[in-house]
């Protein structure tokens, strides 16, 4: 089987995650400069089979979008054009930050290590991605 990756977009740094082959299990993969995400992927999908790219979609509490949701409506259209033969879809980004961070806190990493943004963007891509995971067969 092929892998799932998932984006945690932002403005300056895009956190990723990955599913192994077999599709059960998701696991951080790295943290990119906005501006290189298209190269890195390009690369990664030459090594890796990805059959489906999820992206964190940027919504309020009453589910209007936010400041950032342009931003990943262009980055959709852009791994659309890049990517074509893998599909996209949108995943609900709200609170994931707010649970990477409490993860980070039970987990008992060190304030200091917490507080990097890198961290953050990183834990909230591999929660997105495991939510979906656990979630994909009720969707069916």
């Amino acid at each position: 089987m092929a892998r799932i990756i998932c984006i945690d977009y932002g403005g300056k740094r895009c956190g990723l995650a990955v599913t192994d082959p077999f599709q059960m299990i998701a696991t951080s993969l790295t943290t990119v400069d906005t501006k290189r995400l298209y190269t890195f992927l390009a690369q990664y999908i030459a090594k890796e089979p990805v059959e489906l790219i999820l992206i964190g979609e940027p919504l309020n509490l009453d589910a209007s979008p936010t400041h950032a949701t342009p931003l990943v409506k262009k980055a959709i259209l852009d791994l659309t054009e890049k990517f074509p033969t893998i599909p996209i879809q949108t995943v609900d980004e709200r609170f994931s930050s707010k649970t990477a961070v409490r993860a980070m806190v039970e987990m008992g990493m060190k304030k200091k290590d917490r507080q990097v943004k890198q961290n953050v963007d990183l834990i909230a891509a591999t929660i997105l991605l495991q939510e979906y995971l656990n979630n994909k067969d009720l969707m069916l």
